[in-house]
């Protein structure tokens, strides 16, 4: 019996050197697995090229002085270092994570001084979580019994890698045999999805959440395309009243791009399939990956 081929082992980078994954390590006292102290960010090449990478660089440095870490090397090294471990994976379409965590500090205890950070990078094969026959059916959503961590207690815009919060919402939502969840603020009104944001499509118009979301650059490309097409978007405070009636509904990320709702908590969102808009935002998102008009040669 033919087993199926293994793909070799991948390559990371952590603190200054490209290892084999077996061999990329951290401390068990670091504070990123001792109390989730650190910050992330997931970005993807598609055709040899990473999209907006340095939008996502950017991001990623102010997630960091967000939580007074510093990052181990500049902007314009860390780019290199992301296209380098590309390179090294030997993989043209990349689910690609930049993560610097706390570190390890005197004494395994809750205090964040006099740790030294550790800056890790690795690239996958493109995750897509949606298409074909995926995209077609669309996805089933329940609301959330939790509550998204308010604002006040902490920003969401920080990308941060503790996501306990998010975890356990898509689980109860699993458990209840729904793809994924929806999350509502503390406030009752919808914020986001568990590592996506959310559109509903009324009449032609995008509403999207303005408050209390991770400002996403997928998030971002939806309104860049929206304007070249003089469709208008709105950021306004979203109930489940709405995502009930909606015409079309869809959340959108990095690790997947657009993606259809087309059930929410026993609802069928419009005709149950994925909406004219929403197929038109999401072959144009590919299209946009494919041209390379925003993204960073590889291979160069």
């Amino acid at each position: 019996m033919n087993e199926k081929k293994k793909r070799p082992e991948s390559i990371v980078y952590i603190d200054g050197k490209h290892l084999p994954e077996a061999r990329a390590k951290i401390s068990v006292f670091d504070h990123i697995v001792l109390y989730g102290d650190g910050v992330y960010d997931t970005c993807c090449a598609w055709a040899g090229k990473v999209f907006k990478l340095d939008r996502h660089i950017d991001r990623f440095f102010e997630s960091a002085k967000a939580v007074a870490i510093e990052i181990p090397l500049g902007p314009s090294a860390l780019r290199e270092v992301v296209l380098t471990t590309v390179r090294k994976n030997r993989l043209r379409d990349a689910y690609i994570k930049i993560i610097v965590t706390r570190g390890v500090g005197e004494k395994p205890l809750l205090s964040p001084y006099h740790c030294r950070p550790s800056l890790i990078v690795f690239a996958k094969p493109f995750l897509r979580l949606s298409g074909g026959k995926e995209f077609e059916k669309g996805i089933t959503v329940k609301t959330s019994s939790l509550r998204k961590i308010p604002v006040e207690c902490w920003d969401p815009r920080i990308k941060a890698s503790n996501y306990l919060n998010h975890v356990l919402m898509r689980y109860e939502a699993n458990e209840a045999g729904a793809d994924d969840a929806l999350e509502l603020g503390t406030d009752g009104y919808v914020a986001e999805a568990p590592g996506y944001n959310v559109f509903v499509i009324k009449k032609g118009t995008l509403y999207t959440p303005g408050e209390n979301i991770l400002m996403g650059i997928t998030r971002e490309t939806i309104f860049e395309l929206a304007a070249e097409w003089r469709v208008k978007v709105v950021e306004a405070r979203i109930t489940l009243f709405d995502f009930y009636t909606a015409d079309e509904a869809f959340f959108c990320s990095t690790a997947g791009g657009i993606f259809p709702v087309t059930k929410i908590d026993g609802h069928t969102v419009g005709d149950g399939k994925a909406g004219a808009l929403t197929r038109r935002l999401n072959d144009a998102y590919w299209e946009l990956l494919e041209s390379g008009k925003r993204s960073t040669e590889v291979w160069t």
